[in-house]
C-alpha cells in the first residue's frame, strides 16, 4: 500500500494512559519511513534517468548541430564546385570558339589561296594556247613559204590564196 501526504495527516491513533499506544506510532513510523525511503530511491533513479536522457539529448543535439552545419558546408561546396564547373564550361566553349573561329578563318585564307591559283592557272593556259596557237600560224606559214619556195611561184600562190581563205 502506498502512503500519501493526505493518509500521514489524517492518521490518529488510539490514547492509552499514557499518550498514544507506541506500537502503532512506531509501526506508522516504520511504515512512512519505508515509504519514505522508497520515494526518496525513486526519486534519486529518476534524477539519474533524468540526467542520462539529458546527457543523450544534449549528445543528439550537439550531433545534430554537427549534422546541420555539414550539411551547409556541403551544400556551399556544391555550389561552388557548380559554378566553378559553370566556369570552366565557359572557358571551354569559349576556346573552342575561338578554336572554331580560327580554324574556319584558316580555311577560308585556303580557300582565297586556291581560288587565286586555279584563276592564275586559267590565265595561264589562256595565255600558254594564245602563244601556242601563234607559234601553230607562224610555223604553218613558214611551211607553207618552204612550200611554196620549193614548188615554184604557182603553188606558192595558190597555197597563200588557200590560207587566205
Amino acid at each position: 500500500m502506498k502512503m500519501t501526504p493526505l493518509d500521514i495527516r489524517q492518521k490518529r491513533f488510539e490514547r492509552e494512559m499514557r499518550g498514544y499506544s507506541k506500537r502503532e506510532v512506531e509501526g506508522f513510523l516504520e511504515l512512512t519511513a519505508s515509504e519514505f525511503e522508497e520515494v526518496v530511491k525513486e526519486n534519486i533513479a529518476l534524477k539519474e534517468e533524468l540526467k542520462r536522457v539529458n546527457a543523450r539529448l544534449e549528445h543528439h543535439l550537439e550531433r545534430e548541430k554537427a549534422l546541420q552545419e555539414t550539411m551547409v558546408t556541403a551544400q556551399r561546396i556544391s555550389e561552388d564546385v557548380k559554378a566553378t564547373a559553370r566556369k570552366e564550361a565557359e572557358v571551354i566553349v569559349a576556346e573552342a570558339s575561338l578554336q572554331a573561329e580560327k580554324i574556319v578563318a584558316g580555311a577560308n585564307h585556303k580557300l582565297t589561296e586556291l581560288v587565286a591559283d586555279i584563276n592564275e592557272l586559267k590565265r595561264q593556259r589562256v595565255q600558254f594556247e594564245s602563244q601556242l596557237g601563234s607559234l601553230v600560224d607562224s610555223h604553218r606559214k613558214l611551211l607553207e613559204t618552204f612550200k611554196a619556195s620549193s614548188a615554184g611561184p604557182d603553188v606558192a600562190f595558190l597555197l597563200q590564196k588557200k590560207t587566205a581563205d
